[in-house]
């Protein structure tokens, strides 16, 4: 247990800190679901759609350096290809 002012003050902010980038972790991975669930019904036209809103939440978050920015692109590219790949 943090026994100074300074400690106590730091645990809190740490605490602060963690639950904000707990909730920017779960929107990226929401937002990596919902382009899933697009391709997964088949439609393109709707998965295009779903992924540019997510290539935004994507990128803020990589941005914050929440994920690392090539986690960030490596998500990007592997959805963008499964986008792709529905029109073959």
């Amino acid at each position: 247990m943090a026994n100074s002012a300074q400690a106590r003050k730091r645990a809190r902010q740490a605490e602060v800190a963690r639950q904000h980038n707990a909730s920017q972790r779960s929107a990226f991975r929401t937002a990596i679901k919902k382009v899933l669930k697009a391709i997964e019904a088949g439609d393109q036209a709707a998965a295009k759609t779903v992924f540019q809103e997510s290539v935004s939440v994507i990128d803020r978050i990589a941005d914050k350096k929440i994920f690392h920015k090539n986690k960030a692109a490596r998500h990007k590219s592997r959805l963008s290809a499964a986008i792709k790949a529905m029109a073959a």
